[in-house]
């Protein structure tokens, strides 16, 4: 097993990437903390890990928020004495009701600040709180869910969704040589375009998925296990000598 005896913290997983991660974790010897704004959906992925075997606890985490993030991670380390991985997945994005992309004169202020509290300062707040509690263990890894907009431009609007994403690559650069010494590994995973809820009305809009598909040269949408399998090798001692660096996993998106 690939995770023996870590200790993981995952937040978004109560769906999507952060649930697939939650049970992949858990199945590869990991125990699982899994942070989500709605604790219904946590519950629901902590019994998904227990059914299969695995050890989970369900902590209800609005990552806005700086006591949230304390309590999140006060919680883990009281349930098992420690932390090795702490997977920042939570994340939003800024499209109007009817799934369009929100164009720079239209997206309201309130919206920027939102997208950005949550996609970037939740993420910071995260690792403020995670990162000493992994020194203290003797090391281990920080994922930060960044996207293939960490990497180029959206092909129309999203500016506060690109704009956190881009950011987070830069604070795991900045993390990563802070806490080198300390044994304590900070990577950025750019997923592409990944068949999840937050998705859901672009893949399931023929029209729109069929541009999405067009864009990407292996002409599908990703799927959440694929992104689960790439933070897991992110987690593992397999990236041992892997820190500050973007893993792409995006069907070729940003090739072209």
């Amino acid at each position: 097993m690939r995770l023996a005896d870590k200790v993981a913290l995952i937040t978004g997983a109560g769906a999507g990437q952060g649930r697939e991660a939650s049970v992949l974790f858990a199945a590869e010897g990991a125990k699982v903390a899994v942070a989500d704004i709605n604790r219904a959906a946590a519950d629901e992925t902590t019994a998904q890990v227990r059914a299969a075997g695995g050890e989970a606890i369900a902590v209800e985490c609005d990552v806005a928020r700086p006591d949230a993030n304390e309590r999140m991670v006060a919680a883990v380390v009281a349930r098992w004495g420690r932390l090795h991985i702490f997977y920042a997945n939570a994340g939003i994005v800024d499209r109007q009701p009817d799934g369009g992309d929100i164009g720079l004169e239209k997206i309201a202020l309130e919206t920027w600040h939102r997208i950005l509290t949550v996609n970037l300062t939740g993420a910071f707040l995260g690792c403020r709180y995670a990162i000493p509690e992994i020194v203290k263990s003797g090391g281990g890894s920080v994922i930060l869910t960044g996207s293939v907009g960490s990497l180029v431009a959206h092909r129309a609007g999203n500016h506060a969704y690109v704009t956190s994403k881009t950011a987070l690559l830069g604070l795991a650069r900045n993390l990563a040589v802070e806490y080198a010494q300390k044994n304590v590994r900070v990577n950025c995973l750019c997923p592409g375009q990944i068949r999840t809820a937050m998705m859901a009305d672009f893949y399931d809009d023929p029209v729109r998925r069929q541009r999405f598909e067009e864009l990407t040269p292996m002409g599908r949408f990703g799927e959440a296990r694929e992104i689960a399998n790439a933070a897991l090798f992110l987690a593992s001692d397999e990236s041992s000598f892997m820190t500050g660096t973007a893993l792409v996993v995006d069907g070729g998106w940003t090739a072209v």
